[in-house]
């Protein structure tokens, strides 16, 4: 087996600025310089970064339309008009969702959610549904994580008599639709500092205005929401949506990862039960892939709604029941997804070229629409090309696209409008319709467009290097200074060191569940540590003690009854004379 499996690009280090955000923080160059990888290039953002508290907050007012909207939202409530919430199935707008409607519990206002069914009205604003809220009584619907691309709803529902508030961090398209307000940092008149704000943050900055208007309005303090406890809610939703952990959703992590550890709703408390992680602190790995995948299995095979209750139900029996279906619901969520996987890579090996194609586009009607986009997530890890499947119901096809660093899926999709129903999305994720009549001339079209701006080098999966280390460099005290740069995930990756010429020292051994990791340990005349491949297995029959290595990994601290040291966890490695 061919060890080398990415490209390794090693960032160049900024000398001059490194030395500044050393001296003026007093941490280390190589903390510094991570600082820097991350696009920080001031020492007071630096200083931000790495000393955020709840403080650091900008102040939500700055955002366009929010004194529009706390307006309405405030005249809703004296007039006592009934509100709905229209948000998204997945887990940022459900936690948005949910977020709303415990603020207005706690304000006693009346509000009520309405969430569409991903297999049978799809993403966003739809006729039927607000026809529904109007013969509910509603008077103001506030979307969550949705509505944006509404222009056709958005003048139904001023024809309706009814008022819409919009609230969305999705790409903008060219026209806006008819609102009371849009809150979207992304609007080019809005001065909004922070762009990157999940749906489930920017509803955060509305119930904050909403908190101070009632402030002003002379609201004994007692009365009003303490927002603090919600930000388990938030740092939920901004990290399951995969928002980049930077600026204010780097502070919403750090301090909503710390709420959850300690919630009380009692929905999270039976979730953190169920999935084994209570009584420890949370990650965002927590977050990622045991607590959002099973949120989101409530949209994706059913209806949301079980996932808004769970978030919002006060009792703890009503919470494990609705928890342990969820967690029932998840669990086949995954054997439909193993299922299309294998279905998809065959299809991948009888269908596609892909040594000469620069995207992945496959359709069946034999596709779990909720599912799909998994399954897209998981070729693009395997074969990182933008990829395209589309599940076939009759007339139409409803795709889920997923994309790579150096190609972005929104505009690429522009070009492709004219074979499109319709389409939404960012850069690396977006979903489609189209007529089925449509589709193979739009696969043809769209491997044009992907060829145009990728290249075979852009197909292969690149690893961004921070920096080339001893390993005697990587000491308990630095190590336990790099993680306050977290927590990690997108856009704050994990921080990944190369150290060269390693050898192993001792026999590696095969450990876990299925014999699936490996540990051994490694020294490159500098310090001996003990380095752990996670799914690397295959090297114990792949490396020896002759050769000499270089090797990527990350520095953790490994806890273990009590004891802390520090580990490093294999993320790839090649013969050092390569």
């Amino acid at each position: 087996m061919n060890l080398i499996k990415n490209r390794w690009n090693f960032i160049k280090p900024n000398l001059e600025l490194q030395k500044s955000f050393s001296k003026g923080l007093g941490i280390s160059p190589i903390t510094a310089q991570l600082l820097i990888n991350r696009g920080i290039d001031n020492l007071d953002s630096a200083g931000n970064f790495i000393n955020s508290t709840l403080n650091s907050f900008h102040d939500p007012y700055q955002m366009k339309d929010m004194d529009k909207a706390v307006q309405r939202i405030i005249h809703s409530i004296k007039s006592k008009e009934k509100i709905f919430i229209y948000g998204d199935y997945d887990v940022d707008g459900i936690t948005a969702t949910s977020l709303l409607i415990l603020f207005f519990r706690e304000m006693n206002v009346d509000a009520s959610y309405y969430i569409p069914k991903r297999a049978g009205e799809g993403y966003g604003l739809n006729l039927n549904a607000i026809s529904w809220i109007k013969e509910q009584g509603g008077k103001l619907i506030i979307t969550v994580d949705c509505g944006i691309t509404a222009v056709k709803e958005g003048k139904a529902l001023k024809e309706m008599g009814l008022d819409l508030i919009i609230t969305d961090h999705h790409q903008l398209s060219g026209n806006l639709p008819e609102a009371v307000a849009i809150l979207h940092p992304g609007q080019k008149d809005c001065k909004y500092p922070f762009k990157s704000l999940a749906g489930v943050g920017i509803v955060f900055k509305l119930i904050k205005s909403l908190r101070s208007a009632f402030k002003e309005m002379g609201m004994p303090q007692e009365k009003i929401p303490n927002l603090k406890k919600h930000l388990d809610l938030v740092s939920l939703g901004t990290i399951a949506d995969i928002a980049p952990l930077l600026g204010e959703n780097h502070i919403i992590a750090k301090y909503g990862l710390k709420e959850i550890g300690k919630t009380s709703k009692a929905g999270l408390k039976a979730l953190k039960t169920i999935v084994g992680i209570n009584g420890r602190e949370i990650t965002v790995t927590d977050v990622g892939f045991l607590i959002g995948p099973r949120i989101n299995a409530a949209g994706r095979l059913g209806a949301a709604d079980a996932a808004v209750r769970l978030l919002t139900t006060n009792n703890e029996d009503e919470a494990f029941e609705i928890a342990r279906h969820l967690d029932s619901e998840n669990r086949r969520r995954q054997l439909i997804q193993d299922d299309i996987l294998r279905e998809v890579r065959a299809m991948i090996e009888s269908q596609c070229h892909v040594e000469n194609n620069r995207a992945i586009i496959l359709s069946s009607s034999n596709w779990h629409l909720g599912v799909i986009g998994i399954v897209a997530s998981k070729i693009v890890e395997e074969y990182n090309k933008p990829t395209i499947l589309i599940s076939v119901d009759g007339e139409y096809g409803k795709g889920s696209a997923r994309g790579i660093p150096s190609f972005h899926l929104y505009e690429s999709l522009q070009k492709c409008e004219d074979f499109l129903v319709d389409f939404g999305g960012h850069k690396y994720a977006a979903g489609l319709t189209i007529k089925s009549e449509m589709i193979d001339k739009f696969k043809d079209y769209f491997q044009t467009v992907a060829a145009e701006v990728l290249n075979k080098d852009d197909c292969i999966s690149q690893i961004d290097i921070d920096a080339s280390i001893e390993l005697a460099e990587l000491d308990y005290s630095l190590t336990k200074e790099i993680n306050r740069i977290g927590p990690f995930g997108q856009s704050n990756p994990p921080p990944l060191f190369c150290s060269r010429s390693v050898e192993i020292a001792g026999e590696p051994v095969v450990i876990g569940k299925n014999n699936g990791h490996i540990r051994m340990d490694v020294d490159d005349g500098s310090e001996i540590m003990e380095v752990v491949g996670f799914n690397f297995s295959y090297l114990i029959n792949e490396i020896n003690s002759d050769d000499s290595y270089d090797i990527v990994y990350t520095p953790i601290i490994n806890r273990w009854k009590g004891n802390e040291r520090v580990q490093l966890k294999l993320v790839d490695i090649r013969k050092a004379d390569i």
